[in-house]
């Protein structure tokens, strides 16, 4: 078999974990940016919402229109996974299809050029990752599935309930990576506060705290995806006693209202939602992300213009946005009270307004400070400016930062490493910082 190898991955970051493993598998293969000399193209796909749908499959045929003849094309994961039956019959351009149970066996799918989806999930446990797109940052899955009953979200249909890899398995993928080299860690799953609690372990999360803080060589982590009716005030200290743990707490709300919180089935109201957020913005050194889904089925104007609200005014540092999109295999694909598009797509736009607004008041906050934060390379903008981002943000999603001067203009700057900086000012929504270089 001929050996340039072509990869997309696509969806989220846990999807990513999953690519690294298939390249892990395949790394007789050389890398190429160029599909059109790849003799294996792969592409990792989402089918969580209609929008990411429709990217993947016009990624699969786009890719297909610039394949070589004799190249192999397979598509995995989710979409795969979601639309096995349907996908098969419908994209004769594909050559090997697989879902989300298979990525440690993508050797072997190609050198049976057969398509094979297992029944189960994959889990990582010792195999061996490609780290892409950082020198010193990992992602790290701490469980795939999930046990939640969210009506707008179809994951639990086709990953199923929630099944959490051991401490020891994430421990052991954790001194791995080190070894290489990587010291900042991001955990995530679909909902990383309920970890281990299939395991009959009820705060599974803190002991994976307290359990990476024993790892000698991991300066920095943070945890993704906390979902607000398995997280605790108890959790919430143990990250904040933690000296390697940010106090960084992505918690997607989705909504504020009360009913409609209710209707979407997330076994938490305002009352207890709101303790938790406080909670956390008490926390020294506090980073708060969210996510607001709009137009869901019964929500009314009066209950989106209080979720305006609450996103202009509760003071959170990030905020994600999504459309609601109409599932098949969820409770709110049967709901009656449906929002027209139209009214969804100007409520997204007045929210919009708001996370716009959002984003400078955080960053604003940002200037004079002093911080710590991490070069990435040379910025786009110009060969002078070095990108950086903040070692409390996570990778790609918080932002970036120029640094356009250091106090010691002989000492070389190196790339991953943690340096003191100043933020110095703001330029539309990009921070930039002095960094204090002397040894």
């Amino acid at each position: 078999m001929s050996n340039k190898l072509h990869v997309v991955s696509l969806g989220c970051n846990k999807n990513l974990v999953d690519t690294e493993v298939m390249m892990g598998r395949l790394k007789s293969f050389s890398l190429t940016d160029d599909a059109t000399e790849a003799d294996v193209i792969i592409v990792n796909t989402c089918g969580f919402i209609d929008a990411a749908k429709e990217e993947s499959v016009n990624t699969i045929l786009s890719l297909h229109d610039q394949r070589k003849d004799d190249s192999i094309l397979v598509v995995a994961g989710c979409l795969s996974e979601r639309y096995r039956e349907e996908l098969a019959e419908e994209m004769p351009e594909v050559d090997i299809f697989t879902g989300v149970g298979d990525y440690e066996r993508i050797d072997e799918l190609l050198a049976k050029k057969e398509s094979r989806f297992s029944d189960e999930v994959y889990l990582i446990d010792g195999a061996e990752r490609v780290v892409t797109g950082s020198t010193y940052h990992a992602y790290i899955k701490l469980s795939e599935g999930c046990n939640q009953v969210c009506s707008f979200c179809a994951i639990p249909s086709f990953k199923g309930k929630l099944n959490s890899r051991s401490l020891d398995s994430v421990a052991k993928e954790v001194k791995s990576l080190v070894k290489q080299g990587y010291y900042d860690f991001s955990f995530i799953s679909q909902d990383s506060s309920s970890y281990l609690r299939d395991k009959n372990i009820k705060d599974g999360l803190s002991l994976l705290v307290q359990r990476i803080e024993l790892i000698e060589g991991v300066k920095s982590a943070r945890i993704l995806y906390l979902y607000p009716s398995t997280t605790t005030i108890k959790l919430l200290e143990n990250i904040g006693k933690s000296k390697i743990f940010h106090n960084y707490f992505d918690m997607p709300i989705q909504h504020i209202n009360d009913d409609m919180l209710r209707i979407m089935k997330r076994g938490f109201g305002k009352e207890k939602t709101l303790e938790l957020l406080e909670y956390m913005k008490s926390l020294p050194n506090s980073f708060i992300r969210t996510s607001f889904i709009v137009g869901h089925p019964g929500e009314s104007e009066e209950m989106f213009e209080e979720m305006k609200e609450f996103a202009r005014d509760f003071g959170f540092d990030r905020i994600n946005i999504f459309e609601y999109s109409d599932e098949e295999t969820t409770s709110a694909y049967d709901m009656k009270e449906k929002i027209d598009e139209d009214t969804i797509h100007e409520r997204a736009e007045l929210l919009e307004e708001v996370q716009a607004e959002v984003l400078q008041k955080s960053l604003e906050s940002e200037i004079g400070k002093e911080v710590e934060i991490v070069i990435d390379g040379e910025s786009e903008e110009h060969e002078f400016l070095l990108s950086a981002k903040e070692l409390i943000w996570a990778p790609e999603i918080d932002g970036e930062i120029y640094v356009n001067d250091r106090t010691d203009d002989e000492a070389e700057i190196e790339y991953g490493k943690v340096y003191t900086a100043k933020i110095t000012s703001i330029v539309g929504d990009i921070l930039t910082a002095t960094v204090d270089n002397k040894e």
